[in-house]
């Protein structure tokens, strides 16, 4: 009996060497293509000229930033203080780094799963014995025999799953590409918020320098207003210029309201950007408030580097590469159900019911197990399985070429955007000098009785128009030069 106990031991041994020899072996083999990052060819933007012939007409006044604090180039200390501390501050960024911890957690834990699990187990049970029950019932015919009995047990045990075909390995794979996603997309909230600050920003200071111009153009048609009762009174006008004049005051006033409101939304959306209550900020950029035409020196922007290094610094076009990673991967995890799975566990332990003789030869209890699990006949499941992971691959694979396609588009638009909005405020500069001399003329003209008072309304119309467009436009291009630095992953 001995003998053959011992036979079954060192066969029980000789098949975990086997299967361990075999597992080491085929450890290295994984299930699944392997991942290949799809080949984009890419060469310079069709509207890149556009940069370029604006950078050399001399016209732009500051040097291309480095793209990592692109909004340092405005050379606006107020703008790069509220960037600062919307990256410091802003919550939908706190929760992109939470984000980004829980993804290296998931990382970290499928890369462990490939290495062997040992874990410590200790017990101590007391318990008292029914007598009418069948053990109670036996033992207790036994002289010496107590009811009440106190069970040690103390073990060391450990376990490894043999990765032959590879799961284990595709599964780390497919987490470490969801980390890189995680993080790619964390970039990608970073650059968000940091445009959507200068955004707000530059809003803001529109919305200030529209309101100085509604509040000047007020002042002037006041004393338009009184020019004419002046003239009224001496008999040199009527009614119906004094009453033109009132509506044209009038108009004047109702464009401020407006411009109120837009002003508060944009302070409050800084605030929120800021991670502050609204509010809390917004007495720092209403004292002393400068105009567009200080604030906006947009400077110089090149893309001569093409579309190869926009794909190097797009977060969304790193994110859907990375899940594209992943998706192949995850074919190999499902591919591997067509094998088998072994694992191997052992354990050595000590068990006793007297606590003197727990770490003694007669309490130790050593145990050794190889476990075998094989889907032999559930192949339709895994046929699905692969098929689902083949297709979420496709998925991926086309989201990842749609990226490429909508990157590139950003930056062709944003650049287009900004050269015709600075060639739209050159001509509008001249047609604000223009409307000046024509209504400084108009009014002399009135005051001399060569023109009616309409003519000089009309000019005092056409000039509040021009001058709040430009102000607009101005405020316009310098938001489109973020959307421009924003598209070209500028900010990280």
């Amino acid at each position: 009996m001995a003998a053959t106990d011992g036979n079954t031991l060192r066969g029980s041994a000789s098949l975990s060497a086997v299967a361990l020899a075999v597992g080491l072996f085929l450890t290295g083999c994984a299930s699944g293509p392997d991942y290949l990052t799809p080949a984009v060819t890419g060469g310079a933007f069709h509207n890149a000229g556009l940069l370029a012939q604006r950078n050399a007409t001399g016209s732009v006044a500051a040097p291309m930033p480095q793209l990592d604090e692109w909004w340092k180039g405005f050379n606006d200390p107020v703008l790069s203080r509220v960037v600062q501390r919307a990256i410091e501050q802003n919550l939908d960024l706190a929760a992109s780094v939470a984000r980004v911890e829980q993804a290296r957690a998931a990382a970290q834990e499928a890369g462990a799963q490939r290495r062997p699990q040992v874990g410590v187990e200790s017990e101590a049970a007391r318990a008292r014995q029914s007598l009418n029950s069948p053990l109670g019932k036996i033992a207790s015919s036994f002289p010496g025999y107590e009811r009440t009995q106190t069970l040690y047990d103390v073990g060391v045990g450990a376990s490894w799953e043999l990765d032959l075909a590879g799961s284990l390995k595709r599964g780390a794979e497919a987490a470490d590409a969801e980390r890189d996603a995680a993080e790619a997309d964390h970039l990608g909230v970073r650059i968000s918020i940091v445009a959507e600050a200068a955004d707000a920003y530059f809003r803001i200071r529109s919305a200030q320098s529209r309101l100085r111009i509604a509040e000047d153009q007020v002042q002037t048609t006041s004393k338009l207003l009184d020019l004419v009762r002046l003239r009224l009174r001496d008999g040199m006008s009527n009614q119906r210029e004094s009453a033109l004049a009132e509506a044209q005051l009038a108009q004047a006033r109702s464009g401020i309201p407006p411009l109120r409101i837009e002003l508060e939304r944009q302070l409050n959306r800084l605030d929120v950007l800021m991670g502050a209550v609204p509010g809390t900020y917004a007495k720092e950029l209403r004292d002393d408030a400068p105009t567009m035409a200080t604030v906006a020196t947009v400077p110089a922007i090149t893309v001569a580097d093409g579309s190869a290094a926009l794909l190097r610094r797009r977060p969304d076009v790193l994110a859907a590469e990375r899940r594209l990673a992943a998706s192949n991967a995850r074919i190999g995890v499902a591919m591997s159900e067509y094998y088998p799975k072994l694992s191997l566990s052992a354990l050595l332990g000590f068990e006793s019911l007297g606590a003197g003789g727990l770490f003694t030869s007669n309490s130790f209890q050593p145990q050794a197990a190889l476990g075998l699990r094989w889907r032999l006949f559930d192949f339709g499941r895994i046929d699905a399985e692969v098929a689902r992971t083949k297709g979420a691959n496709q998925e991926a694979l086309a989201r990842y070429r749609q990226a490429i396609l909508r990157a590139t588009e950003d930056v062709e638009n944003s650049i287009v955007t900004l050269v015709q909005l600075e060639k739209q405020s050159t001509e509008l500069t001249d047609e604000v000098a223009a409307r000046q001399r024509a209504r400084t003329a108009a009014q002399d003209a009135y005051q001399g009785g060569a023109l009616s008072l309409t003519e000089v309304l009309e000019e005092d119309r056409l000039l509040l128009h021009a001058r709040d467009q430009l102000a607009q436009v101005r405020a316009d291009d310098a938001r489109a030069a973020v959307t421009t630095f924003r598209s070209l992953g500028g900010g990280w």
